[in-house]
């Protein structure tokens, strides 16, 4: 089975290679022409996001088009493809693949997984897809697996400003006035419906950071855990998130990682935040009776 999964899930291009998981395009559209997401550097990214002040680029999705093109093309070693994506409530893009599996019926066997969420909370979806098919399990038993890491990962962040989502149309141009006056910096998290909803809002960096520790404390009690601090370009902030979440959270695992700029168009270089899901959901991956 070939695992299919979009850029929004933040895997290395190295770890892609190594899972072996298909990854389809997630566009960026500059005055100039669009990009893959996948094709420019993050830093890059957030240079050129930095020039076109006070405008912003757009995003795109895939075309069912896109998608049919690349599960023709994996039917030729493989007929049975699982297709994970980023929440449906957040991007169309699980819609334009269930609109490219479509069109091919009776070339190829297409699942599709709507993970609810996007960045590390989906990459640890797709890698775990990845490894149970490796494995050789059921797409029963990894979709099971995968609703269980639905249920359970917590994907949580702040922002410097509020100005990329009201530039980006997320939220209102008042509100976002209203929270620099205010300098408030909202903690926000993926919710069990697959869309944003704000869990408190700090008055600096430094304590929204505090209130995610807490919040992801009051979640995952002494469970180890699989952390995955997230930034745009905020590096020195990711690393401090990191040792606050290792004084608060029994964690068996840290890595500290970059979202992809497809995602940072909506945010803007100064997020910081986490993805975190318990140990015991990856233990068994690589086998199963």
């Amino acid at each position: 089975m070939k695992i299919v999964t979009d850029c929004a899930a933040d895997m290395p291009k190295e770890e892609l290679e190594r899972l072996g998981v298909i990854q389809a395009p997630l566009f960026i559209q500059f005055p100039e022409g669009e990009v893959n997401s996948a094709d420019i550097s993050a830093d890059d990214f957030y240079i050129r996001l930095e020039a076109m002040r006070p405008r912003v680029p757009t995003t795109a999705q895939p075309s069912s088009g896109i998608f049919a093109d690349l599960y023709r093309n994996l039917a030729r070693t493989d007929k049975d493809v699982l297709s994970v994506h980023i929440s449906s409530g957040l991007s169309g893009t699980l819609n334009s693949a269930q609109g490219g599996g479509e069109q091919v019926a009776g070339e190829a066997t297409v699942n599709f997984w709507d993970t609810l969420t996007l960045s590390g909370g989906e990459r640890f979806q797709v890698m775990a897809a990845a490894l149970a098919a490796k494995a050789g399990w059921t797409l029963d038993q990894i979709q099971e697996r995968l609703k269980v890491l639905r249920e359970k990962t917590e994907v949580i962040y702040t922002l410097d400003t509020l100005e990329y989502l009201a530039r980006g149309g997320r939220i209102g141009r008042v509100q976002a006035i209203a929270g620099a006056l205010l300098n408030l910096k909202p903690v926000i998290r993926v919710d069990v419906d697959g869309k944003y909803s704000t869990v408190a809002k700090g008055r600096s960096i430094g304590k929204s950071m505090t209130i995610i520790a807490e919040h992801l404390a009051g979640k995952y009690g002494n469970a180890p855990v699989w952390v995955t601090a997230l930034h745009g370009r905020f590096a020195e902030k990711a690393e401090l998130l990191a040792e606050e979440l290792k004084r608060t959270l029994n964690v068996g695992k840290l890595e500290v990682m970059r979202i992809s700029p497809v995602l940072g168009v909506h945010t803007g270089p100064g997020i910081v935040g986490a993805a975190v899901t318990p140990m015991e959901l990856f233990e068994g991956l690589e086998s199963r009776e």
